[in-house]
């Protein structure tokens, strides 16, 4: 019976807070390493309750990384039990294969049964989809194998979108990194945002990103490939935004029609000219924001919003907070 404790082999005094990484062949590391780090700093900076983390792999057997590397396992996957505080499992390009080994997920499964809390980082998304445990749920995981996902598990509602999402006791990630985020995001529930707070900065990261923050941010994917016009577009948008981009501007810019300047840009972005430049204006200001000390109306100003209540109202749309409450979270990493 997945309740019964005494099938397993119980790894700790109940004081510590038992956290179960699950890792399987060609893991990766990052997954992995972000969660223990953190949560080790946790400790280190006085947490009340230590964690212990412990890395499960099927057979305790070490295990070949996507990387190349070996990580011993710690403990075996099928002889661990509860209660645990956490289960999470890491994600990496072996992730289909551990989704299709039914003993690997049998025991995500009832191992579920014994935790508090569950999460999966990146593409482990894929091993709680199909152990059953994100049915009905809104989950996130890596937008490159997002719709893979979707596709297999109709029951979950897969967005590519957040860095990660809480939805009742099941929290998941997207890409690799997130990992930091949703470690961070643990320690703070856990042990407040004090911390959590003094573990970011040991880590030398940001406090926490918010969880709504896209995955790819416009600035840091790759330009349209294929398309000179929107190429040229998207680069005058980046170095003029605060200046007049609207769709009839960029469009005379462009040499083109408006109508077809907005199904290039939603053929080769996905958005529209002006939801294109909405997101990279509030892209900019989430920069200023966190890297200089200029007031709200100042960052509105230098990246082409009309006032502090237009960014205000992006903001919420973008990331589901206020500009000035994503500036306290974040923290200033330096004055200009």
């Amino acid at each position: 019976m997945p309740g019964r404790q005494s099938a397993g082999h119980r790894i700790g005094p109940v004081r510590d807070r038992i956290v179960a990484i699950v890792g399987y062949d060609r893991a990766e590391l990052l997954d992995i390493a972000c969660i223990t780090t953190t949560l080790g700093m946790a400790n280190h900076m006085g947490a009340r309750r230590p964690y212990r983390a412990v890395v499960a792999t099927p057979g305790g057997r070490p295990i070949e990384l996507h990387s190349g590397l070996t990580l011993g396992g710690q403990q075996s996957l099928e002889r661990l039990s509860g209660p645990l505080d956490t289960l999470i499992v890491a994600g990496g390009l072996g992730h289909e294969d551990a989704a299709a080994d039914l003993r690997l997920v049998g025991h995500v499964r009832r191992l579920a049964v014994l935790t508090r809390r569950v999460a999966s980082v990146c593409t482990g998304a894929n091993v709680l989809a199909a152990a059953g445990l994100l049915d009905g749920r809104r989950v996130t995981t890596h937008w490159a194998f997002a719709d893979g996902i979707a596709a297999r598990y109709p029951k979950v509602t897969v967005d590519p979108e957040p860095i990660y999402i809480r939805d009742g006791n099941v929290a998941t990630s997207g890409g690799v990194t997130s990992a930091l985020d949703l470690a961070l995001a643990f320690v703070e529930e856990d042990h407040g945002a004090d911390v959590a707070r003094r573990v970011s900065r040991h880590l030398v990261t940001y406090l926490q990103r918010p969880g709504s923050q896209a995955q790819m941010s416009i600035f840091t994917a790759a330009p349209p490939p294929d398309n000179d016009i929107v190429r040229r577009m998207v680069d005058y948008v980046a170095s003029h935004l605060d200046e007049d981009l609207s769709t009839a501007s960029l469009a005379a810019h462009a040499g083109i029609g408006q109508r077809h300047l907005n199904r290039l840009f939603t053929h080769h972005t996905g958005q529209s000219a002006g939801q294109y430049v909405r997101r990279a204006r509030a892209e900019a200001a989430a920069n200023l924001l966190t890297s200089t000390s200029l007031p709200v109306a100042g960052v509105a100003r230098r990246c082409g919003f009309g006032s502090a209540e237009a960014l205000r109202l992006a903001f919420a749309q973008l990331y589901g907070t206020s500009p000035s409450q994503y500036r306290t979270t974040q923290g200033r990493r330096s004055a200009r």
